[in-house]
């Protein structure tokens, strides 16, 4: 991955190139996420926008239109939908997930209530759409609806295949496309598409943001059983204790032999755990090179992210999404 003398991330260095565009950004966000009627509505926004969070769908969509050679002004708008969008789903899926931890601190749920969660979270998506019609552009309003149902529909996916041995890797990749991957692809679709871009490079965008969103959300899922807790904000295990059906675990079940199949039908399907329970886990997921076969297919994805970029034009940008999605891989290094 080439990186700047100081060693600057990829993420880091196009926030840096785009900092402009970035601060309209969040103007613009904070401008939106006011309520005249309801003060609880810019509490807890700000709670999870504030938070420290690299912005990184928002980037993608602002990167994306410079790329394209964009010189209008509702790159601005859309990125601030995408960031609005990603911001509902976090507060509905920390209800969902009944978390009480988000980026190292408390979740909104914990900290107000599951009802102010939802409900914010509901007008989130409201303003998101707001500033999508403001760009009057009826594809981008169809882009990114699509994506908001399909993220939706992967949630719902996940809550029944989560827990069931059924599940399939075929399954969890529909899931992931869904719940991840679809805001990643829109993201940077809708840059493309802003920009009055060819269909190819269009095409091109999607193709990049979908693989860069399957990986992004596969190495999030192995990070759960071998990253640092205090870099990824979870607790190792996480998943495992909230019974979800990750692809390590995935890989793992589908090699079992009869007594690892017990195993998993009490703590995945029955819920009965131990807090030993996580330390066989971590031995059946050696024993099965679980967390090997997944980083290869994460690093196989991320490699299909950057070959997708090939008919876009020679750009400093171009090179920036390159490296990112090197970076995302390389978390797992």
């Amino acid at each position: 991955m080439r990186q700047t003398e100081n060693s600057q991330k990829p993420h880091d260095r196009m926030a840096a190139y785009l900092a402009a565009d970035l601060h309209a950004v969040n103007t613009l966000i904070r401008t939106r996420m006011t309520s005249e009627h309801a003060p609880r509505i810019p509490e807890v926004t700000a709670h999870l926008v504030e938070a420290g969070g690299k912005r990184l769908r928002p980037m993608l969509t602002l990167a994306a239109a410079h790329l394209c050679g964009y010189e209008g002004p509702f790159h601005i708008n859309l990125a601030a939908t995408v960031e609005f969008i990603h911001t509902a789903t976090l507060l509905h899926d920390d209800v969902v997930d009944e978390s009480g931890q988000r980026r190292g601190r408390p979740t909104a749920n914990l900290l107000w209530d599951n009802k102010s969660s939802v409900l914010v979270g509901d007008y989130l998506f409201s303003r998101s759409f707001q500033l999508m019609v403001e760009t009057g552009s009826l594809r981008v309003l169809d882009i990114l609806s699509n994506a908001s149902a399909t993220i939706a529909e992967g949630e719902v996916l996940q809550l029944t295949a989560s827990q069931d041995l059924n599940t399939t890797e075929a399954i969890y990749m529909q899931v992931i496309r869904g719940k991840t991957a679809a805001l990643f692809s829109a993201a940077t679709e809708v840059g493309g598409v802003i920009a009055d871009a060819p269909d190819a490079q269009v095409q091109a965008l999607y193709d990049y943001g979908d693989a860069l969103g399957i990986a992004f959300q596969i190495v999030d899922d192995l990070l759960d059983f071998q990253g640092d807790p205090g870099a990824t904000g979870k607790n190792l295990g996480d998943d495992f204790r909230e019974r979800k059906l990750t692809l390590p675990l995935l890989k793992a079940v589908a090699k079992a032999d009869a007594e690892e199949r017990a195993f998993w039908e009490r703590t995945i399907e029955k819920g009965k755990q131990t807090d030993a329970d996580l330390e066989t886990v971590q031995a059946l997921l050696s024993k099965h090179d679980a967390l090997t076969e997944t980083a290869g297919e994460a690093r196989a994805w991320a490699a299909r992210a950057k070959a997708a970029l090939a008919p876009l034009p020679a750009h400093e940008i171009k090179t920036m999404l390159e490296d990112l999605a090197d970076y995302v891989v390389e978390r797992i290094n």
